[in-house]
């Protein structure tokens, strides 16, 4: 069973089911149930065209839903439900993107578009949007449910604008970056795709973001699946024409003088990328841009990677003032601050604060490298 494959063909699916009338919780509801009945029957009897099979098993799925709850509403009314097409062949083409336009519907706020299309079309699971958002999994569990409840029966004739479908396929990007599930290409192709269709510099300015962290992907990882940190890896093995690529749409972007929060991103990603070595890093620069990064979205998570540019600009002790100024319930604050401590020479506070940040790790690889930066210190 390839289930990269039934990953892949779920937003199409999904897509050709809402056009056809199906409103969007229905739809999403009909298609999982056709997952599950794929997962059963394809190891022994493979379709010819998975495409179409999903296709008819969900819209078949739809309508046993709409009757069956027809008929508990005692609305048996043939006129109202949705009859069944005739046959026809399921269109080639890739719908995912419109989805994605269409998740982002006027009705829901920008916070609740992203979540329910992270979950529906995206494939992520309740946990990793909520890491993604920094919030407990009970609270965007709840939210997922009512944004679903809020497009429940709505016909998605008016999509949502360009900057939900960019956070989406931001966040999308970095759960598949993060190497929990692999959805980075796709968002790379479905980004292309967008800049292809729309002239927008926050489109190219996203597009070169993750251009520029695409071509490292290969040094981030050792051969057993340990993490590399960026300064440690081996810059050999970066895609330098994907980083010729990127730098190229960020410069078009930045020469529009719109700036927006993803061009600035891009900025501090090319600047890693143009170094020969991690010592030859312009963080002087990296800092303004963070600065910049700051004025545009006031993030808590920026302002926490400033601190981390601000330590390398001016020396630890700088960093660590600017760390003391952000909430230490964030995200990776006591790594930063192990990095930084370590780097000022107080070695037990860095140990300590190693051990701190790897009972807190989102995933299994930056335990690990945590886990043997505390054993490194404590056996000096």
């Amino acid at each position: 069973m390839d289930e990269a494959l039934l990953r892949s063909l779920t937003p199409n699916v999904l897509g050709i089911l809402v056009r056809r009338g199906a409103d969007f919780a229905a739809a999403e509801d009909a298609v999982q149930e056709a997952l599950i009945e794929a997962l059963r029957v394809w190891p022994a009897d493979p379709p010819r065209d998975p495409k179409g099979w999903l296709v008819t098993v969900s819209w078949r799925k739809f309508l046993d839903a709409t009757r069956a709850d027809a008929a508990r509403r005692r609305r048996e009314d043939a006129g109202e439900l949705v009859a069944e097409p005739a046959p026809e062949p399921v269109p080639a083409v890739d719908d995912t993107l419109q989805l994605y336009f269409l998740c982002a519907h006027p009705s829901l706020s920008p916070s609740a578009a992203v979540a329910l299309t992270l979950r529906a079309v995206g494939g992520l699971t309740t946990r990793q949007i909520a890491q993604a958002y920094l919030v407990p999994e009970a609270t965007m569990g709840q939210r997922i449910s009512r944004a679903k409840r809020t497009v429940s029966g709505v016909r998605f004739d008016q999509p949502g604008d360009v900057a939900t479908v960019l956070r989406v396929l931001y966040l999308v990007f970095n759960e598949g970056y993060s190497g929990d599930v692999d959805l980075a290409a796709e968002a790379i192709r479905l980004t292309r795709g967008l800049a292809a269709a729309i002239d927008h510099p926050e489109v190219a300015g996203l597009l070169a973001l993750m251009l520029l962290h695409h071509a490292r992907r290969a040094g981030r990882t050792t051969p057993d699946g340990g993490l590399v940190p960026l300064a440690e890896q081996d810059r050999g093995r970066w895609d330098t024409a994907m980083i010729a690529e990127g730098v190229g749409i960020l410069q078009a972007a930045l020469a529009r003088d719109r700036l927006g929060e993803f061009q600035a991103q891009a900025a501090i990603a090319a600047l890693h990328a143009d170094a020969p070595t991690a010592e030859e890093t312009d963080w002087v620069q990296i800092v303004e841009w963070y600065d910049e990064l700051v004025r545009l979205t006031d993030s808590p998570v920026v302002l926490l990677n400033r601190a981390v540019a601000v330590g390398e600009a001016d020396g630890p002790r700088a960093g660590l003032a600017a760390l003391a100024a952000l909430d230490d319930s964030l995200p990776r604050h006591a790594a930063v601050a192990a990095y930084l401590h370590e780097r000022d020479g107080d070695l037990a506070a860095a140990a300590r604060l190693y051990v701190e940040a790897a009972s807190k790790a989102p995933n299994l690889a930056e335990c690990e490298y945590l886990t043997r930066q505390a054993a490194r210190l404590n056996n000096r």
